[in-house]
């Protein structure tokens, strides 16, 4: 256990992204014994209702993450409910022709993998599900969606040890299953939680076409850009052109403490971590490696009306995270790569 400040600093904290709902049970004990604000992502068609149970049951510690992950966005068929094709119509036309494998191991892997995957559900049920969501929690975010062309489709997700096919979701149908959620959210002015992995150039081209789509609408979200590898020009290059905060991979490998201290203006941090129990401790390590790098002070008791010069590492972040939701321009700081 990290050594935490006391519960009146603890109090102005917020993880702005993590998985509880992916552990196999949440206690009532833990979310009455957490002292920081999180913001719960939900990922795939099974989580939704428990993110949305989780931010019922303790409105003020859970801001509500409405979502689906580029990891299970296979699992969307976007063909017409009432023109749907068979489950094995969907997953072939996703699949095969997709691998760097041969067609008869291609083939024989699919037809392995074929009676672990669900039914495919239809977009339009997915945009229902997400609207209804979304509406019923004015400060919900939409959550976790994006893009990752790494990520392989296992036999098992849930296993311990997952056995990976060598098939990956063809970018046009995440891009499809993405842009329709993202028009929900600029409809409603929600901000983003967005993935984005080995999608640089795909990611870019969507968000200067999201604005060219929806204009002065598009600029009244943010968007926090998790898990990805922009590097520090590039940021700079989009910083003032769209509505874009920006979830650091690694601290210390994609950008380096030294270009992250002079690339970023304003950071948020994150656990992306699913055991609710250490998600108070790995945002406060988080916590802990922005004061080392902006040369800040660390709070070991909270001191009301301070001048902000005198202000310490918790102050600076909640009012960035106040600002982030109030559609000023921020940057997040995620401690891990590659997940969601």
């Amino acid at each position: 256990m990290a050594d935490l400040p006391p519960q009146s600093v603890l109090e102005h904290i917020v993880d702005v992204h993590c998985h509880p709902t992916d552990a196999p049970s949440i206690s009532p004990t833990s979310m009455e014994q957490l002292k920081i604000t999180i913001c719960a992502m939900s990922t795939m068609e099974s989580d939704q209702h428990l993110v949305r149970a989780l931010a019922l049951a303790y409105p003020s510690k859970v801001v509500p993450c409405f979502g689906y992950h580029p990891w299970f966005t296979h699992r969307i068929s976007l063909h017409n409910p009432l023109h749907a094709t068979s489950k094995d119509d969907h997953y072939r036309s996703l699949f095969l022709g997709h691998s760097s494998v041969s067609a008869a191991d291609h083939i024989a892997i699919y037809e392995k993998l074929a009676p672990e995957l669900p039914v495919p559900v239809s977009l339009a049920h997915v945009l229902s599900e997400l609207r209804r969501n979304l509406e019923a929690f004015p400060g919900a975010m939409l959550g976790e969606v994006g893009l990752d062309r790494v990520f392989r489709v296992p036999f098992d997700y849930h296993a311990a040890r997952r056995q990976l096919t060598p098939f990956t979701v063809p970018l046009e149908h995440q891009l499809a299953v993405l842009e329709a959620q993202l028009d929900i959210a600029v409809e409603l002015g929600r901000n983003i939680s967005m993935h984005g992995v080995k999608s640089q150039a795909a990611t870019l081209a969507l968000l200067a076409r999201m604005k060219a789509k929806h204009g002065g609408k598009w600029s009244r979200i943010n968007i926090d850009l998790h898990s990805c590898g922009l590097s520090p020009e590039t940021w700079r290059d989009i910083e003032v052109r769209v509505p874009l905060s920006i979830g650091v991979a690694v601290f210390q490998g994609v950008l380096g403490r030294k270009s992250t201290q002079t690339c970023f203006c304003r950071l948020l941090v994150e656990s992306d971590f699913n055991d609710v129990d250490r998600c108070t401790e790995r945002t406060w390590e988080m916590i802990k490696i922005v004061a080392e790098v902006k040369g800040w002070p660390l709070e070991t008791k909270w001191v009301e009306d301070l001048p902000e010069k005198d202000w310490g590492t918790v102050r600076r972040l909640e009012k960035n995270w106040l600002a982030f939701k109030s559609d000023v321009k921020v940057a997040a700081l995620n401690p891990q790569t590659g997940t969601q």
